[in-house]
């Protein structure tokens, strides 16, 4: 049983059974978002469902605070919110949709339980690299063909800017030195990595102007490999809908193809080619959705989305080997091998760093700050 008490008349309704006739079963989540007491597969009857229990109370080994603001990147509603309105169906005639909603429970304690359909699809993290590259060629038809979409007042707006708010320190911190020396950073982290880190989280600021002015999308702000799973035949099922909002074209795909290496479902030496590909087929999803924008602001977008991991950069390397691998990820590293992939995805995002600052101006941005 889950500690959060589940109402009898909860697992009735879903399942049609008893309480005590239901099985749960935790499921991994991420427990660095305070928004959610836990999640859990409940089965009974012969059916089986996930509940997902919304909170604003979580408090300990929280990295990103439940919020009362419905604006905020974590406003703790916003996914029943989402669900309820049937926005999470608005990408479905593009080959992207969200589970079904059984029930949606608002509990006496005040936290709201959602019931969801449990979709039997593999996972993204088990994906080869050509499946991934059809999921966000959907992706690309999904964004251009719905843009903005309608605005409601609990999508969240500058959920970037919400994200990195706490990374308050650069890789060239004097608090870091030891860790820069640890002989597995010093073997694995390219030569001009810190500097260049460094110099990402100096321009930040810049680095969020510049996403905040590039043409929108309805954007899921959490699409990584660990929240999609496959549909049937040309679908992909999206879970986790809590930080959606207003983001910028190429925004969801930067985050897609991030995680897919520091989740550990991709080897890191596979991501030059697996972005080139996913980039290619992100922007055929568009034009054939009837976009005609200019490609050259899609491609700042994905660039400078580097900047929603400024916080690696404020983390001491030397605990890489202490940091749990993502929800959805392969477990237990050895810590050589996840230096290895740290550092090659970190030197990656480098790289699209320095080719936003490049491209920006070009586009009619103000420069970056001049480097240090």
């Amino acid at each position: 049983m889950p500690e959060v008490a589940v109402a009898d008349a909860e697992v009735r309704e879903v399942l049609g059974v008893p309480p005590d006739r239901a099985e749960f079963e935790p499921l991994l989540h991420d427990p660095r978002n305070g928004v959610t007491a836990g999640v859990w597969r409940v089965t009974g009857g012969g059916r089986t469902a996930v509940l997902k229990v919304l909170t604003r109370t979580k408090e300990a080994g929280v990295a990103w605070a439940a919020s009362n603001d419905p604006r905020h990147g974590s406003f703790w509603r916003r996914e029943a919110y989402v669900h309820r309105s049937g926005l999470a169906r608005v990408w479905e005639g593009h080959g992207i949709r969200a589970p079904r909603l059984l029930e949606c429970v608002e509990r006496p304690d005040g936290d709201v339980a959602l019931w969801l359909e449990d979709v039997p699809g593999t996972p993204a993290t088990a994906w080869s690299p050509d499946r991934h590259v059809e999921h966000v060629h959907r992706l690309g038809r999904a964004q251009g063909a719905v843009g903005a979409g309608e605005d409601h007042p609990w999508l969240s707006e500058r959920f970037l800017r919400d994200r990195t708010a706490g990374d308050t320190t650069g890789a060239d911190h004097p608090d870091h030195d030891e860790a820069w020396r640890h002989p597995l950073v010093r073997r694995h982290f390219p030569p001009g990595l810190r500097a260049d880190l460094a110099r990402l989280h100096h321009d930040r600021e810049w680095f969020l102007t510049v996403m905040e002015s590039l043409p929108r999308a309805l954007s899921h702000l959490d699409h990584r490999p660990a929240n999609v799973v496959s549909g049937g035949p040309g679908t992909s099922v999206l879970l986790d809908w809590a930080c959606t909002g207003d983001g910028a074209l190429g925004e969801d795909l930067g985050t897609y193809l991030t995680d897919s290496v520091l989740g550990h479902s991709l080897p890191a030496d596979e991501l030059p080619g697996l972005a080139k590909a996913a980039y290619d087929a992100y922007l055929h999803g568009l034009r054939a959705s009837g976009w005609r924008g200019d490609e050259h602001l899609v491609r700042l977008g994905l660039c400078a989305s580097a900047a929603k991991y400024v916080g690696l950069t404020a983390l001491p390397p030397a605990r890489a080997d202490d940091e749990p691998v993502a929800h959805g990820g392969p477990g237990a590293l050895p810590a050589g091998l996840r230096y290895r992939e740290r550092g090659l995805t970190l030197a990656f995002l480098a790289e699209w760093a320095a080719e936003a600052r490049l491209l920006a101006p070009r586009l009619g941005f103000p420069p970056a700050p001049s480097g240090r």
